[in-house]
């Protein structure tokens, strides 16, 4: 029997590489894992799929940079109190088209506390995001929503097992640098290419040469696949190639990957949100780094930025640490507060048009 856990030394290895280190697309991905983390590659691939059947890691895939490819925004979501857990299970379950799905609360009443539920949201193209949200807040009784797209991203990751031994105030030697949300259009045989690549791996397809029933699956040879996937990651619409641990929930086994999920905010002074985020964004403890506008809802706030740990006096510490950055590379700051993450559940966000079109139908049925 193969360890599992996230914490054995081997898979440690293994995983400080494939959780968001191989960038890209990348023909032999699991050759690459093993080239970078000195395992030997038929290790690797059994060692994945152990982690993978065992549900340490819970999906390996393709990711994509969907931020191009659908509109998409951080929503959070006012509920009232008796209804919060059923428009929860809604979220997760009955819409693709939501990605992360979190209850969060802050230490003390403040701003913006009474917005509970918070989710990722993508809807493709051409579909208008307040309308998806109008509908979700129909089917939930969400009393208001407030729609925070991205306007810029810095930190884009998530290697929690490479995090854990991160110090306090540990950075890049210069600023992260601000990857523009811009759209791109695909045609129906990209689109139909791209969902063949994003499809989850079961543990019987970790072998070498992975792509090879995905390009029969879209009906091309391997080659063409390669040369097709190859111009989709130059054009910016191919993320990482990933696994994912469950970091929420424990494993069989009863270990943790981390405990506490904090949603750092910050306001800035209208003009400085790029120069803040990549101050912020440097930051080695951060999965993620954003440019969003909370609004007066959230007291302006507008750069936002995820944190992940087993400790919480240890996440404050980093939250600290930047907060002394900023103030030395004066930075004003004129509001910041945390949201602290409990129940959660995280799924891929579809952003299929054609998909779209069918769940609509299926939620709409006297406007199909």
């Amino acid at each position: 029997m193969l360890p599992v856990e996230h914490n054995d030394p081997i898979n440690e290895n293994i995983l400080a590489i494939s959780e968001d280190k191989i960038e890209g697309f990348v023909r032999e991905p699991f050759q690459e894992i093993a080239k970078r983390s000195g395992v030997a590659a038929d290790v690797v691939m059994a060692r994945i799929a152990a982690m993978l059947r065992a549900g340490t890691i819970r999906r390996v895939r393709q990711t994509l940079l969907a931020t191009n490819l659908a509109d998409g925004a951080l929503v959070a979501w006012k509920v009232p109190e008796g209804k919060i857990d059923a428009a929860f299970d809604f979220m997760f379950q009955c819409d693709p088209f939501s990605g992360h799905v979190v209850l969060r609360s802050t230490d003390t009443l403040t701003a913006g506390s009474d917005y509970k539920l918070w989710t990722t949201v993508k809807v493709p193209h051409g579909f208008p995001l307040e309308e998806h949200c109008r509908l979700l807040a129909g089917k939930t009784g969400a009393e208001r929503f407030r729609i925070m797209p991205a306007k810029g991203i810095f930190t884009l990751g998530v290697g929690h097992v490479r995090r854990k031994t991160i110090e306090p105030g540990s950075r890049a030697e210069s600023p992260a640098k601000i990857i523009e949300v811009r759209a791109v259009e695909l045609s129906e045989r990209e689109w139909k290419i791209l969902l063949a690549l994003k499809r989850e791996f079961a543990p019987e397809e970790i072998r070498p040469t992975p792509w090879v029933a995905r390009a029969r699956e879209a009906g091309l040879s391997l080659e063409e696949f390669y040369r097709v996937a190859e111009e989709l990651n130059a054009r910016k619409i191919i993320g990482r190639f990933s696994t994912f641990l469950e970091h929420v929930k424990p494993s069989a086994g009863g270990v943790r990957v981390t405990r506490f999920n904090a949603l750092f905010h910050w306001a800035v002074p209208p003009g400085r949100e790029v120069e803040a985020g990549g101050e912020i964004g440097r930051h080695h403890i951060l999965t993620h780094c954003y440019w969003r506008e909370g609004g007066p809802e959230f007291r302006n706030v507008n750069i936002m930025a995820v944190a992940h740990g087993t400790d919480k006096t240890r996440l404050l510490e980093h939250k600290a640490a930047m907060d002394a950055h900023l103030a030395a590379k004066s930075v004003p700051v004129s509001y910041t507060n945390v949201f602290w993450g409990g129940r959660s559940e995280i799924k891929p966000s579809e952003i299929s048009p054609i998909l779209y079109r069918e769940w609509l139908s299926e939620m709409t049925p006297q406007a199909a």
